[in-house]
């Protein structure tokens, strides 16, 4: 930090020419605000920058770290500007962006609608009320960038407070004034810095991913289905499959995907809570930051760029943040291995189903680099490790109770399967058998604590009516009846 109030100093002097004679008379503190001042009210001629080619520094990346700070101090309040995510991710997407032909449209049309009809034998999730479409590349960054903005937010806020907190204990104690006054633009900056990086991570997904949900998250709006033709197209070089098989096969998958988000409402909360319980859990490695704080130029930023882009400002997970990785990704794993399982049967007319499937699957397990780049910057990798597992659990259940109990199980997140039913799903079978056959199925020890404190609760707070004691519903007959409600937890 001292290097950079050097820098900042000479390039005060080196700027202003003649009106120098007068600045040596100031403080550090004082010349560093009038350079803080210039660049942010654009007074400084870009031609002049020319001037720090002399003393090494990049007159580009200066300009750069004068657009930030202008940006920074613009909000007034610190804040991350997500603009920048945006920018960079449409600038990748749309530089090769063919658009949609009438001809792909029409291909891809045909095979929805085809698809549709398939999967109405194969599941009871009623079909969407938005027609399914086909989008560019750019289209899949403006309706997704709200989900990503979502997740990435609380990594964003940890680095920039992180850096904030890390540059003032590098600062002298005579400093530290003008740290406390400049805390808001080096926030913003930092902020800033990770939202270009995830507008690239964005950027370079849309030019691989092949539909909305081919990521696995819902970054769709819950109801949407779409498919890029473009990246389809290049998802089908080599593979030696019939483009036509192979667009009912994606079209059938997309559409299991936007169906079931559709009718699980709350599983597109659950998924985005437990990745965000995720994000707020990561603490930046401060040993990292302070290393890069003592020498670090806020007119070069491309170390810590890189250090982002490398995840080495992220730490080990903590133990919470395992757990709740390890939940996040059984319900993934039972998402693909249900959309698994639907679109098999859907297309089981195809010959080519079976590869499909299996290059789908392959593709899912191996990830992109961009999937990388995204597991770098946020710690979070998105490939459900039991997506098999879960697959031959809801095949399992499906042949032995069929597919209107199955798909019932996704009407409220307590009748979700567990991670213990995908090891084993027996028993899972067993209490569906007896549901089906009318039996209750014995409380266990929590539900019966919970039905217990309900029942004494209520006894406190209703006087029992003159004449008699007034009849109340046991609140564990609830949990017999999936049509009433969720059962108790």
């Amino acid at each position: 930090m001292l290097r950079a109030t050097s820098v900042g100093r000479d390039a005060i002097h080196s700027l202003k020419g003649a009106d120098v004679t007068d600045d040596f008379d100031r403080s550090p503190e004082e010349e560093f605000q009038e350079m803080m001042r210039r660049l942010l009210a654009g007074q400084i001629d870009p031609a002049q920058l020319e001037q720090l080619s002399a003393m090494g520094i990049d007159p580009a990346q200066i300009a750069q770290a004068m657009q930030q700070m202008q940006t920074a101090f613009a909000s007034g309040d610190g804040s991350i500007s997500w603009d920048a995510t945006k920018r960079q991710a449409l600038h990748i997407a749309n530089q090769s962006d063919r658009g949609v032909s009438s001809t792909q449209r029409a291909d891809l049309d045909q095979a929805f609608a085809l698809a549709t009809l398939w999967l109405s034998e194969a599941t009871t999730i009623s079909d969407l009320v938005v027609p399914p479409r086909a989008i560019t590349r750019g289209a899949w960054v403006e309706a997704t960038l709200p989900v990503w903005q979502e997740l990435a937010e609380p990594v964003a806020t940890s680095i920039a407070d992180a850096l904030t907190a890390t540059l003032a204990e590098q600062m002298p104690e005579d400093m530290q004034s003008m740290v406390a006054g400049a805390g808001r633009m080096l926030r913003s900056v930092g902020g800033s810095l990770f939202a270009t990086q995830l507008g690239q991570v964005v950027g370079q997904l849309s030019l691989t991913v092949v539909s909305g949900g081919d990521v696995g998250l819902p970054l769709m709006p819950a109801g949407e289905a779409v498919i890029l033709p473009q990246n389809f197209a290049d998802f089908g070089q080599g593979l030696e499959i019939p483009e036509d098989q192979l667009a009912l096969s994606v079209a059938a998958r997309e559409l299991a995907h936007a169906r079931l988000f559709r009718h699980a409402r709350w599983l597109h909360l659950d998924v985005i809570a437990q990745v965000t319980e995720f994000a707020r859990g990561i603490h930046v490695d401060t040993a990292a930051l302070e290393d890069l704080a003592t020498g670090f130029d806020p007119s070069q930023p491309e170390e810590l760029r890189r250090m982002l882009e490398s995840g080495a400002l992220l730490p080990e997970r903590s133990e919470q943040q395992t757990a709740a990785l390890t939940r996040l990704e059984n319900v993934l794993a039972l998402v693909e291995g249900w959309v698994d399982v639907v679109t098999a049967d859907a297309t089981s007319r195809l010959p080519s189903a079976d590869r499909v499937a299996e290059v789908v699957r392959r593709r899912r397990a191996v990830g992109g680099p961009a999937e990388k780049a995204l597991a770098s910057l946020v710690g979070l990798e998105l490939r459900p490790r039991r997506m098999r597992e879960a697959a031959a659990m809801w095949r399992a259940v499906t042949d032995a109770v069929g597919i209107a109990a199955r798909d019932a199980l996704w009407d409220y997140p307590d009748l979700m399967p567990t991670s213990a039913d995908i090891d084993d799903p027996s028993a899972l079978i067993e209490r569906l058998r007896a549901r089906a056959r009318g039996e209750q199925p014995a409380p266990d020890e929590m539900d019966e604590a919970l039905a217990q404190l309900l029942s004494d609760a209520a006894g406190e707070s209703t006087p029992d009516a003159p004449g008699g004691d007034t009849p109340r519903e046991d609140p564990s007959d609830a949990s017999g009846d999936q049509g009433e409600g969720p059962r108790p937890v």
